[in-house]
């Protein structure tokens, strides 16, 4: 249970967030209508997705240092993650900007500067694809993913604002300050936030266990020489000896 409950948490806020967002009552703003529930799915896909990229840069700074694989399959598998609630994020954009703007891509500042962020970590994985020598792949993509994160921040928060657009915030046009979140929308926005992120963590873990399995498996001594084996028997044991307690108890 110590190790679970924060999957259990972010199922139950999703669930929460499907059904709440569906179902409760949203302010009746110009334009927006009943689209903006979908402000509960497109913004935390995007909180989500740089969560996950700062965990990758946080691993590639310590790989660089550490010289550790496990520390690199950390950084790849959370790009890994990160990239697939980055694309949920511009497909739903896509879908608000269909039912506001007219149109799916209006090649909006933000859009392009988000389609452009997502690019720069599917160069990463490139990259890595490129370089056969594993040390020398790890030390390389962990140097491109140190630029590519702050080049990211600038993307989405930075040049956006400093161009004309469509989004709320930038161009003139109010933000969601502005109209003041309703309350009934805080009460389903901020859970779907915390619940999106958690899940993409999990998502992020199941991937690097996944990883470490075909690693283990693909190259029996890797294991055994860098520690991947042990790491992930470890965790197997104590999820084992956990559930041995509660059996008993």
């Amino acid at each position: 249970m110590n190790k679970t409950w924060w999957k259990i948490l972010g199922s139950v806020l999703v669930i929460y967030t499907a059904i709440a967002g569906l179902l409760l009552g949203v302010p009746h703003l110009a334009i927006l209508n009943e689209t903006i529930r979908n402000l509960y799915f497109h913004v935390p896909m995007w909180f989500a997705m740089i969560v996950l990229f700062s965990i990758s840069v946080f691993y590639s700074i310590k790989s660089l240092s550490t010289k550790s694989e496990i520390d690199d399959i950390k950084a790849v598998e959370s790009v890994n993650a990160g990239i697939v609630f980055g694309v949920l994020g511009l497909v739903t954009g896509a879908i608000w900007a269909k039912y506001t703007w007219g149109q799916f891509w209006s090649f909006d500042p933000k859009q392009n500067f988000a389609a452009i962020s997502i690019l720069l970590y599917f160069a990463y994985l490139i990259l890595r694809n490129a370089i056969d020598e594993e040390q020398k792949r790890a030390k390389i993509s962990a140097i491109y993913n140190i630029f590519a994160f702050p080049m990211m921040v600038v993307l989405l928060f930075v040049l956006p604002r400093l161009k004309d657009s469509l989004h709320p915030g930038n161009g003139g046009n109010p933000g969601f300050n502005s109209y003041d979140l309703d309350s009934r929308m805080r009460m389903v926005f901020y859970p779907a936030c915390l619940g999106w992120i958690l899940i993409g963590y999990w998502v992020y873990t199941i991937r690097f266990r996944i990883r470490s399995i075909e690693t283990i498996t693909n190259t029996p001594d890797y294991g055994e020489m860098k520690g991947v084996r042990d790491s992930f028997v470890t965790d197997e044991n104590q999820s084992t000896t956990n559930e041995n307690k509660q059996q008993h108890n």
